[in-house]
């Protein structure tokens, strides 16, 4: 049978309804798996910046400082004192001493040097050993006893830390020939004070700092010059070592190590 033409347009007609409602019912479709796919993106990333956020709050607030931390504390607080302190800090004006009859007494300060190289403010031998581990500078000052009669130079030898101290201690030498170079002030009662004159000379450990001291008598006596029965005036090298213990007391003297990480609130 011969179909009509209106029949047949009627067919395309409908053909092409459904094809383009099951091209929307596809695009909805298509559109719902991407509005659950950027659905899922979207919790997801706010699970991670949740997840960031109490991590970093977790990681910066405030909290009690580790046995470790309160330590490294300590040591870090030490070794930037020689930096951190002004000279006059470092070298206080006057230092207690015990003279004859452990009488309290004070020697005063005559002057701070300028900060200078650790071999060019130690003996040969001395300064070998303080480069070998690597010493950064050396601090020095000059004091003078209660009655003006001995003189006394204080060296600070900056170590890097507490380990390359000890290193240095292990290999200085126990000769008290040798040591911290005195430094001499024109016109003060130290004037004649060099390493001749020099009586004895010794160091003790602090921190990463060996603080050596040096101690000869004011009217420019040398060593050579002192005769082998003649002993050492008992005053002089006990105030001397006092006076170096004193300075490295100051250096090394715990700090207060606050409780928490952001201070003293927990």
């Amino acid at each position: 049978m011969r179909s009509w033409p209106a029949a047949d347009s009627r067919r395309r007609t409908a053909a092409k309804e459904r094809a383009e409602l099951l091209a929307l019912r596809q695009g909805m479709r298509y559109r719902r798996m991407f509005v659950a796919l950027l659905g899922v993106i979207i919790a997801v990333s706010a699970v991670v910046v949740l997840l960031g956020t109490v991590g970093l709050f977790s990681e910066t607030r405030s909290r009690p400082l580790t046995p470790d931390e309160q330590n490294q504390y300590k040591q870090e607080e030490i070794a930037r004192r020689w930096q951190a302190w002004p000279a006059t800090g470092v070298f206080p004006e006057e230092v207690k001493y015990l003279g004859l009859d452990r009488a309290q007494q004070y020697a005063r300060r005559v002057g701070i040097a300028p900060e200078t190289d650790c071999a060019k403010a130690a003996d040969a031998s001395v300064a070998g050993v303080l480069q070998n581990h690597g010493c950064v500078t050396m601090l020095r000052a000059t004091y003078m006893d209660q009655t003006a009669s001995f003189v006394f130079t204080v060296g600070v030898a900056v170590l890097k830390d507490e380990a390359s101290r000890i290193s240095a201690g292990e290999e200085l030498t126990q000769d008290d020939r040798v040591g911290v170079l005195p430094v001499a002030f024109p016109g003060t009662v130290s004037e004649r004070f060099g390493p001749d004159q020099r009586q004895r000379t010794g160091w003790v450990g602090a921190g990463p700092y060996l603080v050596f001291s040096t101690g000869g008598y004011a009217d420019g006596r040398t060593r050579a010059a002192i005769p082998p029965e003649e002993i050492l005036h008992s005053e002089l090298w006990p105030a001397a070592k006092s006076i170096g213990n004193q300075i490295a007391y100051f250096l090394a003297d715990p700090p207060k190590v606050p409780p928490c990480t952001q201070g003293n609130v927990c």
